[in-house]
């Protein structure tokens, strides 16, 4: 018996190692199986790269990331561009998406609604448009493109769950197809739209309905009262003038309770109210047109007998009202046939919507318009003097001052496009830069962390979005492409010997192009002989130090504890810590303290102790070589 023991040991530990072995294959197994489904399947990281990779400013997300997509939200975020919808199809967890608020351009292919989970979508606010083609979604139930440029819309009942719907704000002409089919409809808003159909016929049950407004459109039909009693007078505004109206002898539905004498008084009552404001609401709109057409028809008639039209009456720029048959001038396409109206059509009558933030801006508002030929430009209302132009009392003058401003090329220098000279008014057009200024771009774009993005994956790669706020090379260009712009400027009007100061040279009029190069903006103002060339070296001075430091907010104090940090031999210790963190390490601080020397130099108390900018343009070269081509 005791010699059969150590074979009976010997079967227990070959037994045990058969068990670990046939364990680490399993492991081994699911392992190499996990992998391989990693692969096959395309990571959700992937699909959002390929979709977003020509939109400007996303975040594009780690390649390594493997994880499912739930959320993608990037509202207001400045994105430009043209997205890839059908790729965001393939996202097969995505539950809700919002883009609202930003730029993007094109039309929305029709497979992204393909989406297996999604359930909401905001567009809301951007450049899109084209007709809007549906496919079957089972469970999209908020859908909001609203404030975009869709012409029309096919295939809506295709989103049997569709509970929430807004088109407001687009220029669809017909009502969609099919939307009588969308019995599940809370929420309908289609107004400020050109449609055209039949009410309530072309709409889904309106019992269902919660909120509906169908106001500024072309409809034609008839709103009972009662229908006017639930949504309100407003949902109906303007929605087909004289070709939709409220049928004053439709009686309220029937109470589906019993009720008291009194209160079936009062609802009498209320709906005889509201009948009647109607009615004068409807009297005075009348006579109103009335009053307004008598009016353009006594106008004063032109010297050959014809009346004014429409176009060629008044446009308000800020307090001011001016001819809307002023011309736009457009240098770069002197056939393009535009007048103020155009201009105020494009702005939304210089209104808020179209006005840009402007804080370092002398020449008055500013604001967005798309011009014909897709030319994206920027208005800018001009107050006060401007260097090189005539007298505003002279009209040929100013014409031949602007077209003279309009010379200035250089590509550090927002080139002026064209102008309109309307009265005393002024007005000058500029190419809209998505990037916005370089405080924007320096102090607010995100350094670190990506809190928009509400997804159950890490979405962001932190040096691809971060490679331009913390490249030095990146900065050091912007450093040397304004003291370019700024030399380019004090050599002067050509022939004249007298140089252009700025005046005012601060990071929110340093705009950037699409390859981060800067140009100087709002140069034109010519203040006397209080701006001198010297004022703008200091001011360049100060930009250095805020573009190596990474500091906002710069004050004559500011600006002194940084000249005593660099006289002292410290200027590393004021480098931007997101710069120290690069590969190139001590190199990069180098050449950073190096350029606050310029900055330092630019500064100094003294004017005439000030470099030119043409010698502050040769010592940067110097300092990187390599960005001196």
């Amino acid at each position: 018996m005791a010699s059969l023991m150590p074979r009976h040991h010997q079967v227990l530990s070959f037994l045990s190692l058969l068990l670990h072995v046939i364990v680490a294959a399993s492991a081994t197994s699911s392992v190499f199986n996990h992998s391989l489904n990693c692969t096959r399947l395309l990571p959700d990281a992937e699909i959002v790269r390929k979709a977003f990779l020509h939109v400007g400013n996303f975040p594009l997300p780690h390649r390594s990331a493997c994880h499912p997509v739930r959320r993608l939200h990037f509202p207001s975020r400045n994105l430009t561009g043209v997205l890839q919808w059908e790729d965001l199809a393939n996202l097969s967890s995505l539950l809700t998406l919002d883009l609202s608020g930003n730029s993007l351009q094109g039309d929305v292919h029709s497979a992204f609604w393909r989406a297996p989970t999604l359930r909401a979508v905001d567009v809301s606010g951007n450049r899109l448009g084209g007709a809007l083609r549906f496919e079957p979604s089972a469970r999209l139930a908020t859908l909001n493109v609203s404030g975009n440029r869709f012409t029309s819309v096919d295939g809506v009942d295709r989103l049997v769950a569709l509970e929430n719907l807004d088109l407001s704000g687009n220029i669809i002409g017909a009502v969609p197809e099919g939307l009588p089919r969308l019995t599940w409809i809370r929420r309908l808003d289609l107004s400020r739209n050109m449609m055209a159909g039949l009410f309530p016929d072309d709409f889904p049950p309106l019992d269902g309905i919660e909120f509906l407004n169908i106001s500024h459109n072309s409809f034609s039909g008839t709103v009972d009262a009662h229908t006017v009693l639930k949504f309100g007078r407003s949902a109906f505004f303007q929605a087909g003038h004289a070709s939709l109206f409220v049928d004053e002898s439709g009686p309220a539905p029937a109470p589906t309770s019993p009720t008291s004498g009194r209160e079936k008084h009062r609802r009498v009552v209320l709906l005889v109210v509201v009948v009647v404001c109607l009615v004068v609401a409807v009297a005075l709109a009348a006579l109103v047109i009335l009053v307004l057409s008598r009016c353009f028809a006594c106008r004063k008639k032109d010297k050959d007998g014809k009346k004014l039209s429409w176009a060629e009456e008044e446009v308000a720029v800020g307090a001011v009202k001016v001819a809307a048959t002023a011309p736009v001038v457009v240098l770069e396409r002197p056939l393009m046939n535009l007048t103020l109206a155009d201009l105020a059509t494009a702005t939304s009558g210089f209104g808020r919507e179209s006005q840009l933030a402007d804080v370092g801006g002398r020449s008055g508002a500013a604001y967005r318009a798309v011009l014909p030929g897709d030319l994206d430009v920027v208005v800018r209302v001009v107050e006060g003097a401007v260097a090189g132009l005539g007298e505003d009392d002279d009209p040929a003058a100013m014409a031949a001052g602007f077209r003279e401003l309009a010379r200035l090329r250089h590509p550090n220098i927002l080139p002026l496009l064209g102008y309109c000279i309307a009265g005393k008014e002024k007005l000058m057009l500029y190419e809209y830069m998505e990037k916005g200024d370089l405080h924007r771009w320096l102090h607010e774009l995100p350094t670190g962390s990506m809190d928009a993005l509400e997804t159950s994956i890490d979405m962001l790669d932190a040096k691809e979005d971060n490679q331009s706020v913390c490249d030095w090379p990146t900065r050091h260009r912007m450093i040397l492409g304004i003291a370019r712009g700024l030399a380019f400027l004090h050599q002067g009007w050509a022939g004249s010997g007298r140089p252009i100061v700025h005046g005012h040279l601060v990071p929110a009029n340093i705009l950037l192009g699409d390859d981060l190069e800067p140009r100087i903006s709002d140069f034109m103002h010519h203040t006397g002989g209080n701006e001198t060339p010297e004022k703008d070296v200091y001011s360049f001075g100060v930009l250095v130090f805020e573009l190596v430091t990474g500091q906002a907010k710069w004050d004559e104090t500011t600006v002194g504890w940084a000249r005593g940090v660099i006289r002292n031999k410290k200027g590393e210790n004021i480098v931007d810590a997101r710069l120290r963190g690069e590969e190139s390490g001590s190199e990069a601080e180098r050449e950073a303290a190096e350029s606050l020397q310029v900055g330092f130099l630019c500064t100094a108390p003294s004017p005439q102790k000030r470099p030119t900018m043409q010698q502050v343009v040769g010592v940067l070269k110097d300092i990187r070589p390599a960005s001196a081509d």
